[in-house]
């Protein structure tokens, strides 16, 4: 059979999907009839002639109440007037030549139902099965569609809540009693309804080629497929008639003649006519859904051009950087999964041919669960080409030079700042990122702000030295001067347009920190138990179930400048020998009367400290010590020290000169092999079973966090509780 070019489905009738399954599905319960007719007609072969009449008027009936629905489908836009399809046609010839025929006998009766009714139920139900493969697969496109448009109008409410957010907080700027804090909230503000509508300008490029995308190529293809299931059942059911003509004519001779009409007019029946005939009658005014616009805020009036300052550059330049790091593989993966629906597309065309057996059902459902998957990772790379296109026409390749940050994410278990907007990362599981080569720090919402500047792997030293200058240039932005701000006013007009507020755009990051916002979080409470008032090392408190304890926010007090990561530099605490002591053992240190000494390790309530004398270090008794006197004080420090003193001599202040003899000295505990925890926080016990704590107070660690969130430590010879993120190693 010679090839013809013809039109196809998807080529011409676009969008028409529903319409065409309806028309296939009517095609294939067609057959389940056809299939009926050649059962009823071998019962009524065996009444010979008069059946034969009969059932050609019955069967001609049937076929007149469905011209329109087998040759054009339920709804066409064109009537096809006394015009019938190329089956209907062939079909009417049969009919035809069975009102001639006057007998038939029991052996062409049995024939009928073996060779032709059971293949017909074989293909009705194989090729209905086919045709709801492709109903389902057309669904999931279209509900893939819609899931986009539904991705689009979430980006454009969370657009119009920040442009709301922004209105909010320049009304503030106007009644505020703190005008600095209230314009820096306002400005930052800003910066998120920027990032925010190109975020909202990107989403809409995406939506409009994955709407592309679904009505010249998924659709279509999907449509071809079911044009192409539908040219196969006439195949199928042209050979079946050619079974049951050819079985007419071996039993009536005398018919021959007829029988080779009626076989001519089935070899005419060519697969593809009732399909041009099904599109002829069927073509209308495809109207392709309109590109989607960018619709700005009703309380924003702003237009559709992207924010391109420097600030907006840096968020543009991330984004950027994530799409083209992602663009180069993707690609690769979608010709690689093309390439696998290509091969299985063959593997259909052998199947249906015969030259490979296999189950076709098990075939298109292979490839349809391959298209899918090629779908969703094609989609991914159309969104990570229109973000690359989209930013690089409208500011250029901005990561031509960026020295981008090595960031992994990273759980901050200590109290840390991130190096961008100056606020803590806190929690037992805060989530954030850190750069492995110069140290930066940054909240997980931060990443995308963070400027293209990494100065390349630095030593530890070097990174200490860029985090306090980055934490110092943060307390810069995050303090602006009153005076300079106070001259701005925001008025309304200010804020209805995208001109007057390009320059406001550039002011400040983010807005200051009072400790009123800093206050610590609560504690949550742990279980209650009875526990015994006196306490020892050796009877610990009965193990229960606690509650993690979230850190606080933020130091109680305002951190003062040149502290690192929030935590302030320890100032050396000294005493002064009230005696002269001898060391008697490893470990200690032999100090003479009035020589002042540096503490090391105050008494965890075994009697001894651990002191410095020029380089030697060593143990001493605390009885020995007299440590109330004048500290050496840093002046960039604005905090108090330790308000725990492991002095138990501050009752019994004697001069060296009026004791000749130090006191008895305790026994030292073990080797003093002590692991010792300082109190990161001021913490009040919620119950017998903990201990409270103030800011720099030392503790003997008795046993570490063990996955609840909480440590034993020992004060004064009492064993008990306190939040493990509470406390520090030293």
């Amino acid at each position: 059979m010679a090839e013809v070019d013809v039109p196809t489905f998807g080529a011409e009738l676009k969008d028409g999907f529903k319409a065409a399954n309806a028309w296939v599905s009517n095609g294939i319960s067609w057959l389940d009839e056809i299939q009926q007719f050649y059962r009823d007609r071998a019962a009524i072969e065996k009444e010979y002639s008069a059946k034969l009449d009969a059932l050609a008027k019955k069967y001609f009936e049937k076929k007149n109440r469905k011209i329109s629905q087998l040759s054009v489908g339920d709804n066409p836009t064109m009537t096809p007037g006394s015009l019938e399809s190329a089956s209907l046609t062939t079909w009417s010839t049969q009919l035809t030549t069975l009102e001639s025929r006057a007998s038939e006998h029991d052996r062409y009766a049995n024939n009928l139902l073996s060779q032709v009714a059971e293949p017909l139920k074989f293909y009705n139900n194989r090729f209905d099965e086919l045709r709801k493969r492709h109903a389902d697969y057309a669904d999931k496109l279209e509900a893939s569609r819609d899931a986009c448009y539904a991705d689009l109008r979430k980006i454009k409410t969370k657009y119009d809540g920040t442009c709301q957010d922004l209105e909010s907080k320049r009304k503030k700027t106007e009644s505020h009693y703190d005008k600095a804090k209230a314009q820096s909230a306002y400005q930052q503000q800003l910066f998120d309804m920027n990032n925010a509508k190109n975020t909202y300008l990107i989403a809409i490029n995406v939506a409009n080629k994955q709407k592309e995308k679904y009505y010249h190529e998924y659709v279509p293809e999907v449509m071809d497929s079911l044009q192409d299931l539908s040219e196969f059942r006439t195949l199928k059911l042209n050979f079946l008639w050619d079974v049951a003509t050819r079985l007419e004519g071996t039993m009536l001779q005398q018919s021959n003649g007829m029988i080779e009409h009626q076989g001519k007019e089935i070899q005419r029946n060519l697969p593809h006519l009732d399909s041009m005939m099904y599109m002829r009658h069927n073509m209308g005014a495809f109207q392709e859904p309109a590109d989607k616009i960018f619709e700005p805020s009703p309380v924003w009036h702003d237009d559709d051009l992207m924010i391109v300052d420097e600030t907006a550059k840096i968020y543009l330049r991330n984004v950027l950087t994530k799409s083209k790091a992602q663009l180069a593989e993707l690609r690769r993966e979608v010709d690689k999964k093309r390439k696998e629906v290509d091969s299985v597309k063959r593997l259909k065309e052998r199947v249906r041919e015969g030259k490979e057996k296999k189950d076709e059902v098990e075939v298109i459902r292979t490839l349809f669960a391959m298209q899918e998957d090629l779908i969703a990772v094609d989609q991914k790379r159309l969104t990570a080409e229109v973000e690359t296109t989209t930013i690089t026409t409208a500011v250029g390749d901005v990561t031509l030079g960026a020295k981008n940050h090595n960031f992994k994410s990273q759980t901050f278990k200590i109290p840390t700042n991130c190096d961008l907007c100056g606020d803590r990362i806190w929690g037992l599981s805060a989530k954030g990122f850190d750069c492995r080569d110069c140290g930066y720090t940054c909240h997980s919402k931060c990443e995308m702000k963070v400027p293209a500047d990494c100065p390349g792997e630095q030593n530890k030293e070097e990174r200490k030295k860029l985090k306090a200058e980055r934490q110092a240039a943060t307390n810069k932005l995050l303090t602006p001067d009153p005076a300079s701000m106070s001259n701005e006013s925001l008025a309304r007009s200010n804020t209805m347009n995208s001109v007057s507020s390009q320059s406001a755009r550039q002011s400040v990051i983010s807005g200051p920190q009072t400790p009123s916002e800093d206050a610590p979080s609560e504690v949550a409470p742990k279980a209650a138990a009875p526990v015994a008032a006196a306490k020892t090392t050796t009877a610990a408190p009965a193990k229960r179930n606690r509650v993690v304890a979230p850190p606080p926010a933020a130091y109680i007090s305002q951190p003062p400048a040149g502290s690192t990561n929030g935590i302030v530099e320890k100032e050396e605490k000294k005493g002064k020998m009230l005696y002269a002591f001898d060391a008697g053992g490893d470990g200690e240190l032999s100090v003479a009367e009035g020589k002042e000494v540096v503490v090391l390790e105050a008494d965890d309530g075994s009697g001894w400290i651990k002191v410095r004398d020029g380089y030697k270090e060593g143990l001493v008794p605390a009885t020995y010590i007299d440590l109330n006197i004048a500290q050496s004080t840093s002046s960039a420090s604005a905090r108090p020290s330790s308000t725990y003193s492991t002095s138990t001599t501050s009752s019994l202040a004697l001069s060296a000169a009026s004791r000749k003899k130090g006191p008895a000295v305790a026994p030292k505990r073990g080797a003093k092999k002590l692991q010792y925890v300082e109190a990161l926080y001021d913490y009040t016990a919620q119950s017998d079973a903990e201990h409270s704590m103030k800011e720099g107070e030392r503790f003997v660690l008795v046993k570490d966090d063990s996955g609840d969130g909480w440590a034993e430590v020992e004060k004064a010879g009492v064993t008990a509780s306190v939040p493990a993120n509470y406390i520090q190693a030293v």
